[in-house]
């Protein structure tokens, strides 16, 4: 193994000897070098091999070439190039090499050679990456479509990029992300020919050595790749991303046209495809803008083409009478009603428009929950707080068991001051399950603490108490202690906490509120203190071991504090604290009693 690092080594000299000679590094530099890269070699030559060292390896030899290239910068000298950094690059190759050879499955380890072939401009290198590559991991697409795109893009080979995407689709036959690239690859292929032409004919060129056929011209080519991928892979969705990128391409018209027919007679019944059709009206006759047109036409013109869209999508909701389609009509509503515009006539239509779709799908029954709460958003922005009263309600008879509709409808009583708040709140308990109340329990509470007498709030929290499941009861308990302090002072406080601790569960926060609370006081008794510690490491002692630290510095600090109870303290925190809690707890309290903590 000796021999064979040295000879790694002297394999470094030649290089090494440029760099001092040439002035990049000085020769206390190059011995540094030295020095690393042996340490570096031993550790990639032992027989337990470890892919972090071989990471360690390269990342330095990637720093070096970094700092040759800095050097060079700042130096002007650009020569001797293939005696430096070739021995270095082919070095570094060599090290991927072995690294992917052994960990093959790690494709972060394949990914980051590529990264390192494209920064250095390795092409003939990077080639072969991808062919060992795609050979170990042909079960990933995006790996596929990387390799294509470099051979399209970088090597400019349409053939070696064509013959990819057709060994992927042996593997991956239903992948519609493998068939939208192959159809942009021959597209792009296509316009890329296209203008060779162009050029050559204003060159008066002979074309007669080129071989331009009208089949690639025309996106023949592409019109094969969709037609086979649409008897593949089933769905709208492909058949817009395929015509989402077609549209790019101004030679593609006829195509355009083939998939929008398949579209519509495929898929005459899905939303998405109603949804396109739809939007397409904004595009369709939409005059060019000239410098004689007025701001008045402009808005007549756009009103003109939202109301053909919504045209449309009412015919939609005839034909398809459904959540979704409904869904992607508000969409397109709201959209257009959050647009930005000058016009108070254009604002104010789409306002009306909007609300009016929001009003037809609530009454055949078709709006979606999630949909209410965005209608109500837009009434209360709108200043409609009638209506919007009228819709929450409408909305929580539909969705009785809905936490969120209730919340909803109370926010909108609530900030309309309404007599009927406190029935509301029954009437949301009494048809809520007990599990997941917490939040209406919450701005119950709240509501009540701003509006009702102390005695009445105070009820309400021991009701709420009573409702909620023991693990949602944890919140109730704080938010409780707390108002009871703020409201009612700190005799009345340590009665409820006492009160609280008979029923379990409780939560850390709920004991550090008390202690916060009694250390508030003028007369802060230890006594009391130690009572709050106890009972919060009863419940967590075995997972917190902070809190053991609170109570040792309480000890060591407070006036009435006893010092000689933190041995005490500190082996019971041992015998209960649990798995790497324990060696946390012991460097912590090695910190505090050497003053650092």
């Amino acid at each position: 193994m000796a021999e064979r690092i040295e000879q790694r080594l002297e394999d470094r000299v030649p290089e090494l000897e440029q760099l001092e000679r040439v002035g990049l590094f000085t020769r206390r530099e190059i011995r540094a070098v030295l020095r690393k890269a042996s340490a570096l070699e031993y550790k990639i030559q032992r027989r337990a091999l470890r892919k972090e060292d071989f990471i360690s390896y390269i990342q330095y030899e990637i720093n070096l070439l970094e700092l040759i290239r800095k050097r060079r910068a700042r130096v002007g000298y650009s020569f001797k190039k293939d005696e430096i950094e070739n021995s270095i690059l082919h070095r570094v190759h060599c090290l991927f090499n072995r690294a992917t050879g052994k960990w093959k499955e790690d494709l972060q380890l394949w990914l980051s050679h590529v990264a390192f072939c494209k920064q250095w401009n390795a092409k003939h290198q990077l080639s072969k990456v991808f062919s060992t590559m795609l050979a170990i991991h042909p079960n990933k697409p995006a790996l596929w479509i990387m390799a294509a795109k470099w051979e399209m893009e970088t090597r400019l080979s349409s053939e070696s990029a064509r013959h990819l995407f057709l060994r992927a689709l042996r593997f991956h036959p239903e992948c519609p992300k493998l068939y939208q690239e192959y159809f942009r690859m021959e597209l792009m292929h296509a316009e890329k020919q296209r203008k060779e032409k162009k050029e050559f004919q204003k060159a008066k060129m002979d074309l007669g050595e080129f071989n331009y056929s009208e089949d690639i011209l025309s996106g023949e080519m592409a019109r094969i790749v969709y037609r086979d991928a649409a008897q593949k892979i089933k769905g709208v969705e492909f058949h817009l991303a395929v015509l989402s990128i077609a549209k790019l391409f101004d030679f593609t018209q006829d195509l355009q046209k083939e998939i929008l027919e398949s579209l519509q007679v495929k898929y005459a019944n899905d939303p998405l495809t109603w949804d396109y059709m739809a939007r397409r009206e904004l595009e369709l006759g939409s005059p060019e803008s000239t410098e004689g047109t007025t701001k008045q036409r402009k808005i007549a013109e756009m009103t003109q083409r939202e109301e053909r869209c919504c045209a449309v999508f009412e015919e939609a909701v005839r034909a398809v009478s459904s959540e979704d389609m409904w869904k992607c009509y508000i969409t397109f509503c709201l959209e257009r009603c959050n647009r930005k515009t000058n016009s108070e006539e254009l604002k104010q239509k789409r306002l009306e428009r909007t609300l009016s779709v929001f009003s037809k799908a609530h009454e055949s029954s078709l709006l979606p929950e999630a949909l209410y709460k965005q209608w109500l958003q837009l009434l209360l922005e709108s200043s409609l707080f009638e209506q919007a009263a009228e819709v929450a309600e409408a909305a929580t008879k539909r969705f009785s068991q809905s936490v969120e509709m209730w919340q909803m409808r109370l926010q909108v009583l609530i900030q309309l001051k309404g007599d009927s708040v406190s029935q509301c709140f029954e009437e949301a308990i009494k048809h809520v399950k007990s599990q997941g109340t917490v939040a209406l329990w919450t701005l119950w509470v709240e509501w009540s603490e701003s509006t009702s007498s102390k005695e009445e709030t105070e009820a309400l929290y021991q009701r709420s108490l009573r409702a909620t499941t023991p693990a949602e009861s944890v919140t109730m308990k704080e938010k409780y202690l707390d108002w009871t302090y703020r409201n009612c002072g700190y005799k009345k406080v340590r009665r409820v906490f006492t009160s609280l601790c008979e029923n379990r569960p409780f939560s850390l926060d709920f004991f550090r509120k008390m202690i916060q609370i009694e250390k508030e006081q003028e007369s802060c008794k230890m006594f009391h203190l130690r009572e709050y510690y106890e009972r919060a490491l009863r419940e967590f002692g075995s997972t917190n071991s902070d809190f053991w630290l609170d109570y040792v510095k309480e000890e060591l600090s407070h006036p009435q504090g006893k010092p000689e109870n933190c041995g005490s303290i500190h082996w019971r925190a041992m015998k209960m604290l649990q798995g790497d809690l324990v060696e946390d707890f012991v460097s912590k309290y090695t910190l505090l009693q050497t003053g650092h903590l």
